[in-house]
């Protein structure tokens, strides 16, 4: 496994390591955890039964774990572009479900905004690899 590391360039490292924790504290965090009420707020306009939202929260939030540990040691490209799609469905579901969440500090736009970056940076990086070997 550290030799799988010792191959990429430090940015693509911190690129990994960022988007990781991002995902893993986004999923424990707000919806294991703490289980905030925004999130269940939030799905609550796919699932109108409250209970059923707070269960989907929760699996959502082991999904979000798993695919933030996967960014991690993924060796293929597409796992960042299934971040950017992913990141760009969330901040659109928002958008037209919860547009109020935009004003807000520290919003979804700017922490999704700012993650897609980091997956382009990785998949430049991963194509000066490429073109390396």
């Amino acid at each position: 496994m550290m030799r799988y590391f010792s191959n990429q360039t430090p940015a693509l490292l911190i690129c990994r390591a960022a988007l990781s924790f991002s995902w893993v504290y986004q999923g424990a965090i707000p919806k294991i955890v703490c289980q905030s009420r925004g999130e269940t707020d939030l799905l609550g306009h796919l699932i109108p039964v409250y209970q059923w939202a707070c269960e989907a929260v929760l699996w959502i939030g082991v999904a979000e774990i798993l695919f933030g540990l996967f960014l991690l040691v993924a060796a293929s490209q597409w796992v960042f572009w299934l971040n950017m799609t992913a990141l760009s469905a969330l901040l659109l579901f928002v958008a037209l479900f919860e547009p109020s969440m935009f004003a807000l500090p520290f919003n979804p736009l700017t922490l999704n905004v700012s993650l897609i970056a980091l997956s382009v940076i990785a998949l430049l990086e991963m194509k000066k690899l490429k073109t390396a070997t």
